[in-house]
């Protein structure tokens, strides 16, 4: 293929450089189009854009792959735990064995928060939404530490934030789950690794031994690595964007979140148990919403199920259905809710109506059964989800600043009223 891409328009020929990836994706390079021809693109939602060269993930939708920095998210999910990833992700290769104890040793330095900030839930309302919250609290650690506000910081003083960052995101997603509770907080006991950390805080009772089930930490961080990073998404390229003013990292992950939440990103796997909930409280009759899914007339459709970017498989979903299998056989659960999830995955999986349309069991799917069986309330999915996502979003940051990228600032094609001559207050109509 050659590597010039000609653009003929009003008269004039443009020559553009074609880049290719280490995983030979191909893209034309148009940032000089405009400077040369004064036109611009017009990729409503950026579909068709790619706005940075990264080298953290690499995502194939039409195979079926992923993977962080070269490794395979199928032997990661298998053979690493999430703060092996962690590293992998900001840091770019796995860690020695000296490499990660160093790198729980620095965490554990940094898991309490400042008690002031405990503050903040007296004045949530008792309803106000765990996503809401922990936006706010995010946000706020760049008030509590306004060292990470330091133009131009050292690459030491850049990774103090960054750890300060990981050891207290875990803190606060567990004091936001007991506070929604009624329940006393719980404090870090550093003895623990990095999610069995998370699991005291967010299971432990100040009344009671917390025994850890390994079934549960094994789950647990097969999720949170299968979230950890997944390219240039919508969060993601959000922290990008909002990194790009040069501003602190704790406001721009906080950016993330907000991204987050939506229901058509990170609130797919909430959606999911509403979903199970709206056919349980209709009688539970799979059949029939299977048969509503299936009329292109009806609006209901079935959440969990396909993805936008993966278009045969998720190969998130294929990991997480053994962890799911095993936790709910582990534990023992009886809930009227999974055994519609069931007919429902069995229905994906064997209905050709599903199959012809590639309608599979994603990630979102199976991500809300284990946290439902876990028993986390559906208003917390997403907030899982972004602790899963934190070293992806913090690696995105990172990577922005080292490349030394301009602020992003997108054009547009404006499509509004041309000259219009201004009218007094008192002769408009």
């Amino acid at each position: 293929m050659s590597d010039i891409a000609e653009i003929k328009v009003d008269g004039k020929t443009v020559e553009l450089p074609v880049i290719t990836g280490t995983e030979d994706e191909k893209a034309i390079d148009i940032s000089k189009l405009r400077d040369l021809i004064g036109f611009v693109t017009l990729d409503t939602g950026f579909k068709n854009t790619g706005s940075t060269k990264s080298k953290i993930t690499f995502l194939d939708g039409e195979k079926g792959i992923l993977k962080y920095r070269g490794y395979s998210i199928e032997e990661l999910a298998a053979k690493s735990s999430f703060l092996e990833v962690i590293y992998l992700i900001i840091y770019g290769d796995l860690p020695t064995q000296t490499q990660l104890e160093g790198l729980q040793a620095e965490i554990s330095k940094h898991t309490l928060i400042h008690e002031d900030m405990k503050k903040f839930f007296d004045g949530y309302p008792s309803r106000s939404h765990p996503m809401g919250q922990l936006g706010s609290l995010i946000f706020s650690l760049s008030t509590f530490y306004p060292e990470c506000l330091k133009p131009n910081q050292t690459a030491e003083e850049q990774d103090l934030t960054i750890i300060k960052l990981l050891a207290k995101f875990p803190t606060i997603v567990s004091f936001v789950y007991k506070k929604s509770l009624g329940h006393p907080l719980i404090y870090p006991k550093n003895k623990y690794d990095y999610v069995t950390n998370f699991l005291w805080m967010t299971f432990g009772q100040r009344t009671e031994d917390y025994d850890v089930n390994p079934i549960v930490v094994n789950a647990m961080n097969k999720l949170l690595i299968l979230h950890a990073d997944h390219e240039q998404n919508c969060s993601a390229s959000t922290v990008r964007i909002v990194g790009s003013s040069d501003c602190n990292l704790y406001a721009s992950i906080a950016a993330g979140i907000a991204a987050l939440w939506g229901p058509l990103h990170g609130g797919a796997n909430q959606a999911v148990i509403d979903m199970l909930e709206l056919i349980k409280a209709d009688g539970g009759d799979t059949e029939k919403w299977i048969a509503k899914a299936k009329d292109k007339n009806d609006p209901f459709r079935m959440m969990g199920f396909g993805h936008r970017v993966y278009k045969n498989f998720d190969p998130r979903a294929k990991i997480i259905k053994k962890a799911c299998d095993d936790i709910l056989e582990n534990l023992g659960i009886d809930d009227p809710i999974l055994e519609i999830a069931k007919k429902l995955e069995e229905a994906a999986l064997t209905d050709q109506y599903f199959i012809d349309r590639k309608l599979y069991p994603n990630v979102d799917f199976y991500s809300g059964i284990i946290y439902r069986a876990l028993g986390f309330p559906s208003e917390m999915f997403t907030v899982l989800f972004a602790l899963g996502r934190l070293p992806g979003w913090i690696a995105q940051w990172k990577e922005m600043h080292e490349n030394k990228e301009p602020i992003g600032r997108p054009r547009q094609i404006y499509v509004g009223e041309t000259d219009r001559e201004f009218v007094e207050l008192k002769d408009r109509k």
